[in-house]
């Protein structure tokens, strides 16, 4: 086969698995404390006989970017945005904590205080917070969540938790394929109390649309030129074939 063939074809295939990673990108725009997932291209030789001097292209995904979004008002008491650095600690659909951004809590059919995607919300306990029959749910700036009881004075609250607020060192966390955020070797990180959340607000997807965009359209053209060169290498064979025959 030749070689050209082979990179044009790869280089292709990695253009496809690049797009998905911008494309996912830019369907979570909206998404409430969606990070965006990096993508690199990077050159890999191709061996076999004769001389290394031809490369191809593998595109990977090295790490997520956790720089913060904008912080948006609801004026809802349970739209919580860490202030800063940090995670809320979650149950994910795998039964082992994961961590998030994504604020937008509320209290499900069986009392947990959940996020919007339904994953039940930690505890300083490790175990997912319950809310009792109340009138009023808050949570305070240190994840404090504290209620006022059905029939109860406006002065009468009960502390019920905490959520679980974690810090991650830079490289630590990875995302995996349910969206959440991850340790290696399933291990979990410790409540950091010195993370703050701010009540009434959810953080905004960091993710650039306009970027993602240019991305798309840039790995799109790409493409075509791959495709051309796959065509090439073939009307160079055909042309070959022809040559040897008339010898």
């Amino acid at each position: 086969m030749d070689k050209l063939l082979y990179v044009s074809m790869t280089g292709a295939r990695e253009n496809m698995v690049a797009q998905r990673v911008h494309a996912n990108n830019l369907a979570n725009v909206t998404t409430t404390g969606f990070k965006s997932d990096l993508e690199q291209a990077r050159a890999m030789r191709v061996l076999g006989e004769g001389y290394e001097s031809r490369v191809y292209a593998m595109s990977e995904r090295p790490a997520t970017d956790t720089t913060a979004g904008t912080l948006i008002s609801t004026g809802r008491d349970l739209d919580v945005a860490i202030d800063g650095e940090g995670w809320i600690a979650v149950i994910g659909p795998d039964g082992r904590e994961a961590y998030t951004r994504g604020g937008e809590l509320q209290i499900n059919a069986a009392d947990q205080l959940v996020t919007g995607s339904g994953l039940p919300v930690m505890g300083n306990g490790g175990i997912p917070i319950v809310i009792p029959p109340a009138e009023k749910v808050e949570v305070s700036s240190d994840g404090t969540v504290t209620i006022r009881p059905l029939g109860g004075q406006a002065a009468e609250l009960a502390q019920i938790d905490r959520i679980k607020l974690v810090r991650a060192e830079p490289g630590q966390l990875f995302k995996g394929e349910d969206g959440l955020m991850h340790v290696d070797n399933n291990r979990v990180l410790p409540v950091d109390l010195d993370v703050q959340v701010r009540s009434g607000y959810l953080e905004s997807s960091n993710v650039n649309a306009v970027a993602e965009m240019t991305s798309i359209i840039s790995l799109a053209r790409q493409f075509e030129v791959q495709v051309k060169m796959m065509k090439t290498a073939e009307e160079n064979s055909t042309a070959a074939a022809r040559i040897l025959q008339q010898s």
